[in-house]
């Protein structure tokens, strides 16, 4: 039995870096304004200030706590978008015609990373948090779904080893 599993986050350096920016940014504002309240000049209150951080807090723990799970066996594959998925979704291999690794373009074919698309229909939807390689899936019912995979050669490896589940359920 070849099990495939792997967990990512959106945890590259460059939104770490625009996180601590805008973070540091809104700090410096509240401080600013905080001071001049304390002078009688202030613009704004200090209440909006400290809302606009404590959103800012949770949209960064958001973020950051989104993890996305994928995991291939005998049985199907699994995945979990979390938070927005619970517990995981598993996909049977009875429900499939085609699961192979492809490289594909965020930005043109989904509009970026995160939850993308509306439904399975067309393009499909895609569940991704960096890089241009993905696990297509492709449904009996004419439905897609995309899954972000950053070890491609691995994903590649387990789902040869399941094809002929495809083969013998259609």
């Amino acid at each position: 039995m070849k099990v495939f599993t792997e967990i990512q986050r959106f945890n590259q350096w460059w939104l770490i870096v625009l996180f601590i920016v805008v973070v540091l940014i809104v700090t410096y504002n509240l401080f600013t304004e905080y001071h001049q309240i304390e002078l009688g000049a202030g613009t704004k209150t200090l209440t909006s200030l400290v809302i606009s951080l404590i959103i800012l807090g949770l949209v960064t723990i958001l973020i950051f706590s989104i993890k996305l799970t994928t995991r291939i066996d005998e049985t199907g594959i699994y995945y979990q978008f979390f938070p927005f998925h619970f517990k995981l979704k598993k996909v049977e291999w009875v429900a499939l015609t085609a699961c192979y690794v492809r490289k594909y373009n965020p930005l043109l074919e989904y509009g970026g990373w995160g939850i993308r698309g509306l439904s399975r229909k067309g393009r499909g939807m895609a569940f991704n948090t960096k890089g241009n390689m993905g696990i297509q899936l492709e449904f009996k019912d004419g439905g897609k779904l995309l899954l972000g995979t950053q070890l491609p050669e691995k994903a590649k490896l387990s789902l040869n080893n399941y094809q002929y589940k495809l083969k013998s359920d259609s």
